[in-house]
């Protein structure tokens, strides 16, 4: 049985509740699974050292060390923060196999992880930038 000091509280808000807290975009990334479209994204060249948590309720979810540019027209990271703070799931939307990035706490869509990333992981999480606040160091 997971440690409760390690597993967030989960969030749960009505949709109304949501869609008055978040812009329109993020309301349809976090909530709707919608992506940006490619290289339109305010993280995407983003070079500022500092912590990216979740536009929708604040949870730290990636650190600027892990950045990387890949190239795919949206932020992309080697690891999460900690595995503790997002989850994944399969996702066979758009008639292929990917893994969904979730928020562990609020369960808010971030994007996609895959395994063409570079070491040390090898993972690359390609993560919408509405679905992401930096707080630079």
């Amino acid at each position: 049985m997971p440690d409760s000091k390690t597993m967030p509280p989960k969030i749960t808000k009505s949709d109304s509740e949501w869609r008055k807290e978040l812009t329109p975009m993020q309301y349809a990334v976090l909530r709707e699974k919608a992506t940006e479209r490619p290289f339109s994204g305010e993280y995407e060249h983003e070079r500022r050292k500092g912590t990216y948590v979740c536009a929708g309720c604040g949870q730290t979810l990636f650190e600027s060390d892990a950045k990387f540019d890949s190239g795919c027209g949206w932020p992309s990271f080697t690891a999460p923060a900690a595995d503790s703070q997002v989850d994944e799931e399969r996702d066979v939307s758009l008639g292929m196999i990917r893994t969904e990035v979730l928020c562990s706490k609020c369960d808010g869509h971030l994007g996609h992880v895959f395994d063409d990333g570079p070491g040390p992981t090898g993972l690359r999480y390609c993560i919408n930038s509405a679905a992401l606040k930096l707080e630079p160091k």
